[in-house]
């Protein structure tokens, strides 16, 4: 059974293509949602996939990139929005630059 979680990326998570490895792993672990800058620096993760991967998705966030430096991942159970079950995205907009 699928389920959902929000993760809030913290640390130098903007600029480095912290997106674009976020999506990758998104693709390899099949799960859906979204990933997008916020404008407070921090990266949001939005991930529907069965647990064990989502637990895999964490621990790939936790490593990031290697220009990026996580300093925290702040994780929470969410609800599974179908508008986001059938792929995974990036989103532009709300970051710094």
């Amino acid at each position: 059974m699928d389920v959902a979680r929000r993760y809030r990326v913290e640390g130098r998570v903007q600029g480095v293509g912290f997106r674009f490895f976020v999506e990758r792993a998104a693709r390899q672990l099949a799960l859906a949602g979204y990933v997008k800058n916020l404008g407070d620096g921090r990266v949001e993760v939005y991930a529907i996939g069965p647990p064990a991967q989502l637990e895999d998705m964490k621990r790939r966030l936790e490593q990031g990139p290697r220009a990026a430096r996580v300093e925290r991942v702040l994780e929470e159970e969410a609800a599974v929005e179908e508008r986001y079950r059938s792929a995974f995205t990036v989103e532009f907009g709300g970051g710094l630059w």
